[in-house]
């Protein structure tokens, strides 16, 4: 009754139980049933104005709950207010929201004289159209996708292990698929279909375990995880205790050939030669980014590669005088020697946190970036693959590039493994189990194990079924050691990337569309 009194209160309070399937909460199980709800009510929707407003509604309140950890960003930083973050997340969701509205409305003009069923499948594929959309237009933002309500908890993959045949937003569409059946069974009384629905989605959502276990490779590899809160990490009084604390957690196993795992941010120092000595007069290894270098293969130890997050500086020269251009958030390889072997640039930067976009007219209206300092980032050619020899071909993707389905391998140059550095410190409750899902999802679609560093935690070693090896929990200084698992064969998703949940979409809108007349017809001619 509320739902037809109040059609667009019932979608706001719909979208925020749809999101409490998400992480940390993962309650899947009232997610589906409140998107089943939320088809019903969208059916019902008289006009397109009113079918794209409720969608715009139910996405609005959705993203907006599972997007809280980013208030928690602010309050990291001294130039903004705190509470501006509270106002930036339901800001920012006013135009996100625009996706699934564009779903609906699309849908309600396609299917106005078309029955229930069809309607599911259209609105299946027209979310994974505009969803897609959301992860490409103005550098994407997609965070999250539906179809992680769909991941398992960390021991099994759930209906996710499904993702290499589908790809993340087909995972998505299929989302809406099961609601829409379960909306039909129940609207139309049919109680043992819908108890069968609900029985074979709860199995597959708890079965433990993935899809053909690869099991193990021959590297060995210790992941540190070192805790360093956010609010310390950029004091310089904190600097050395920092890589003492590293060092301590890192030392163990040194005697072995290994992969060592830093996480982002974990290096204060400039680990490049060649700047102004200015800027190595700020270092910790007494101005010498050789001797920093040295130090921390040491550490590593004598058979070892350490990966590790790092920042790194361009400059151009005024007068004389060498300037900081631009900066790039960076992962090194440096070898026993302490050589720099290898380097990759993070290509997908955030909005506001690494680089502030329309500088000149934001910037004098107060607005700053959420990282500290005002150089912005430059952003890299995209992913890229280092051979580390021994220690394998490792896949490198920093932070939040871990979300963007089908950009994180170069699959001209396929890796035996991604590695994850991250820093979630600023991530508030919610945000680093997200991450982490979003880790897992790219795990099972790209068959490749993925392995996280971060440095507040959730740090995980990933295998290429989406299962959890290991993990350190938020808010714990500790390292895991032991051997990478074996990567699968390349996946469809894999050879194909969105090219396939983009078909599945156009079979999906050509089935709920082309369909039912192409049954009438041959009704009629029989």
């Amino acid at each position: 009754m509320l739902a037809r009194a109040r059609p667009g209160i019932s979608s706001i309070v719909l979208g925020l139980i749809a999101a409490c399937g998400y992480p940390p909460l993962h309650a899947w199980w009232i997610a589906l049933p409140a998107l089943a709800a939320f088809l019903v009510l969208l059916r019902e929707a008289k006009s397109w104005k009113s079918a794209a407003w409720l969608g715009w509604l139910f996405g609005w309140a959705h993203l907006t709950l599972a997007n809280n950890w980013i208030a928690t960003a602010f309050t990291y930083q001294a130039k903004m207010p705190e509470f501006l973050g509270w106002i930036a997340v339901p800001l920012l969701c006013v135009y996100l929201a625009v996706y699934p509205a564009l779903a609906a409305l699309f849908t309600h003009l396609l299917t106005r004289k078309l029955s229930a069923s069809a309607f599911g499948v259209v609105f299946a594929g027209a979310w994974i159209v505009t969803e897609w959309l959301r992860a490409w237009v103005f550098t994407g933002y997609p965070w999250p996708p539906l179809g992680l309500v769909l991941l398992g908890d960390w021991e099994s993959a759930g209906i996710a292990a499904v993702l290499p045949w589908l790809g993340t937003y087909a995972l998505s569409g299929l989302a809406i698929l099961v609601a829409a059946l379960l909306a039909w069974a129940f609207s139309a009384r049919r109680w043992l279909i819908g108890a069968a629905v609900s029985l074979i989605v709860a199995t597959a959502m708890l079965l433990p375990g993935g899809i053909g276990d690869p099991g193990d490779s021959d590297v060995n590899y210790t992941l540190v995880q070192p805790l360093l809160l956010q609010d310390e990490i950029n004091d310089p009084r904190k600097f050395e205790e920092q890589f003492e604390r590293i060092t301590r957690l890192t030392l163990p196993g040194r005697e072995q050939s290994r992969l060592v795992l830093w996480p982002e941010s974990a290096v204060p120092d400039y680990l490049e030669e060649g700047y102004p000595q200015r800027y190595y007069d700020r270092m910790t290894a007494g101005g010498d980014p050789v001797l920093a270098r040295r130090r921390m293969a040491a550490v590593a130890g004598a058979d070892a590669t350490l990966l590790t997050g790092a920042v790194n500086l361009d400059f151009k020269e005024e007068f004389g005088i060498k300037r900081v251009e631009t900066a790039r958030n960076s992962v090194l390889a440096i070898d026993a020697e302490g050589e720099i072997t290898g380097h990759y640039a993070k290509a997908h930067l955030v909005p506001y946190g690494e680089y502030l976009p329309l500088r000149p007219i934001l910037e004098p209206l107060g607005f700053s970036r959420l990282v500290a300092g005002s150089i912005d980032y430059d952003p890299g050619p995209g992913p890229g693959t280092l051979d580390l020899g021994e220690h394998g071909k490792a896949g490198i993707q920093i932070c939040y590039e871990i979300v963007f389905s089908g950009e994180v391998v170069d699959q001209a140059d396929r890796p035996d493994y991604i590695f994850n550095p991250s820093n979630d410190g600023w991530f508030g409750y919610w945000g680093p189990p997200q991450h982490l899902a979003h880790a897992r999802l790219r795990a099972i679609e790209e068959g490749l194990p993925v392995l996280r560093s971060t440095t507040t935690g959730i740090s995980a070693v990933i295998d290429a079924t989406g299962i959890v090896r290991q993990s350190i929990p938020m808010g714990e200084a500790e390292a895991v050691s032991g051997v990478i698992p074996a990567a699968k064969s390349p996946t469809l998703f894999s050879r194909f990337g969105n090219v396939l949940p983009l078909g599945w979409a156009a079979f999906l809108l050509f089935l709920g569309l082309a369909g039912p007349r192409v049954l009438a017809l041959r009704w009629r001619r029989g």
